[in-house]
């Protein structure tokens, strides 16, 4: 290979080795494609029959090959969820760093799975796109909180790691408020997150719950969506979509709720990993606590 093409650089025995794992995990791709055989086994690997030999291709050389290395190396053959891995890091411009993180949070066994009335209550192919766009559950290993964390502990974590949030909730996520004030008759709500979704053009409710789901989770989320779709939804607007994240919920009390309702709305779990022992949370200094320690080392060391 060397010699066939000396102006190529890295084939190095692991190296080597890697384009040879590349070939296995993705050749069935191109065998498929060139025998024309029935689309539904194309459909196992694509999200659509009708990509060209010459598409697949430049999806999978439209990342680093460093990229593809941490790919084969977590995904163990399992040539579906290597692609899938490959499409979101060319979507979202993943870096290494994150691709990792992703790789190591089954986001691939998360993808899509949240119960969701959407099929329903939106029309093609934005329920598809919508579903798409949901997880289950949701991981929030990246914050830390005392095991006996309230509700208002958890949303002010997420709004401390927003940026990791955003990053979990998916490419297109833009935060629009938190506690967002809307005035329904003569009472005033407040949703606990409202985002905007700039792939589905839509406005995006998000309750958060640290409680197990119940049915009028969603008769309070039905009502906040058609609130914003009143009040704030514009004309080139989608119809807004409801995100329910609870600590635990029951499949068949979720799908039975949500086919009561006729607003859009997903139904998700959430976990977490970092969770600290209650009698510790006392001994742990406050923010305000460290910004006046950080306060004073900095007028020491000015004089």
């Amino acid at each position: 290979m060397q010699r066939e093409l000396p102006d190529i650089k890295g084939f190095s025995q692991t190296n080597i080795k890697y384009i040879k794992y590349f070939y296995e995990l993705y050749s069935p791709l191109f065998e498929i494609r060139q025998q024309v055989v029935d689309e539904f086994a194309l459909q196992k690997y694509l999200p659509t029959a009708d990509i060209s030999t010459q598409q697949i291709a430049e999806t999978l050389f439209s990342i680093p090959w460093g990229h593809h290395v941490q790919i084969i190396n977590r995904c163990k053959g399992n040539m579906p969820k290597a692609l899938f891995f490959v499409r979101k890091t060319r979507e979202n411009n993943w870096s290494r760093a994150v691709l990792l993180n992703f790789l190591d949070t089954d986001l691939y066994e998360r993808a899509g799975k949240a119960i969701t009335n959407f099929n329903v209550s939106l029309p093609a192919p934005e329920s598809d796109l919508a579903q798409q766009m949901t997880k289950d559950p949701y991981c929030f290993d990246f914050l830390t909180l005392s095991q006996q964390y309230s509700e208002k502990e958890l949303k002010d974590a997420l709004m401390t790691n927003i940026q990791k949030f955003l990053l979990e909730l998916g490419n297109g996520f833009a935060f629009v408020g938190r506690e967002v004030r809307i005035e329904v008759g003569e009472s005033e709500k407040f949703i606990d997150m409202l985002f905007y979704n700039i792939k589905l053009h839509c406005y995006v409710v998000l309750e958060v719950k640290v409680e197990k789901f119940d049915f009028s989770n969603v008769g309070q989320l039905g009502g906040y969506i058609v609130a914003v779709n009143h009040q704030l939804k514009g004309e080139n607007d989608n119809p807004t979509i409801g995100l329910l994240v609870c600590k635990y919920k029951d499949s068949v009390e979720a799908q039975y709720a949500l086919e009561s309702s006729t607003q859009p709305i997903g139904v998700s779990a959430y976990r977490l990993s970092k969770l600290i022992p209650e009698q510790f949370k006392s001994s742990l200094p406050s923010i305000e606590e460290l910004e006046s320690v950080l306060e004073n080392d900095k007028s020491i060391s000015d004089k």
